[in-house]
């Protein structure tokens, strides 16, 4: 006989990320994607350190179909911040093309940034928003590196235009302080928690 899911969802995904839906398909719930099309572009006067949270929220809103009372919607976004010069931060997010990703892939060689993953979970009743962060280190990365992954990997739909759970995770970052699944997509312990929360009856 086998165990009932501990959590009463069944989940949907707005997202086209296959490394989201493989995240969430982790949690051994029902679950189904529905790609959303929305405009990615942050307003010019939000700070960096919001924008990730922000998009996961608007992709949350642009979802209009009515969800079951047992759905939960699951948007997100993830964003690559450089801190440069005390009080500024460059925002690194998927590249235009492979030229702008060797440039990102340049400005991250031999140095440490943040991994921003904002997260909205919707039911019928209730949203739940928020953001994780997670800091990476890379070691020096030769210029026909970069070249090799970008040629070999295409990151075009990755923030800061690399996937740790790739090629370049596995030969340069050197350190992570954080979630693992912050930088891939989804910080699962939160999701998990919030989960939870959601199924707890309010008082």
């Amino acid at each position: 006989m086998s165990a009932r899911p501990l959590l009463p969802w069944r989940i949907v995904l707005g997202s086209a990320s296959p490394r989201r839906r493989q995240l969430l398909e982790g949690l051994e719930l029902p679950l189904r994607v529905v790609p959303l099309d929305v405009d990615e572009t942050p307003p010019e006067d939000l700070p960096p350190d919001e924008v990730a949270e922000h998009l996961a929220v608007r992709k949350a809103t642009a979802y209009t179909p009515e969800l079951a009372a047992d759905e939960v919607l699951v948007t997100a976004d993830t964003t690559v911040l450089l801190d440069e010069e005390p009080g500024t931060c460059l925002l690194l997010n998927k590249p235009l093309d492979d030229a702008d990703a060797r440039r990102m892939l340049g400005l991250l060689s031999g140095r440490t940034h943040r991994v921003v993953t904002g997260v909205c979970l919707r039911t019928t009743e209730q949203m739940i928003r928020f953001s994780d962060v997670a800091r990476v280190s890379f070691r020096s990365l030769a210029p026909e590196e970069i070249a090799y992954y970008v040629e070999r990997h295409h990151p075009l739909d990755k923030a800061g235009a690399y996937g740790v759970q790739d090629w370049i995770g596995y030969t340069a970052v050197a350190r992570i302080e954080g979630s693992f699944y912050t930088v891939m997509g989804l910080p699962m312990h939160r999701v998990y928690l919030a989960l939870r929360d959601l199924a707890t009856p309010r008082p």
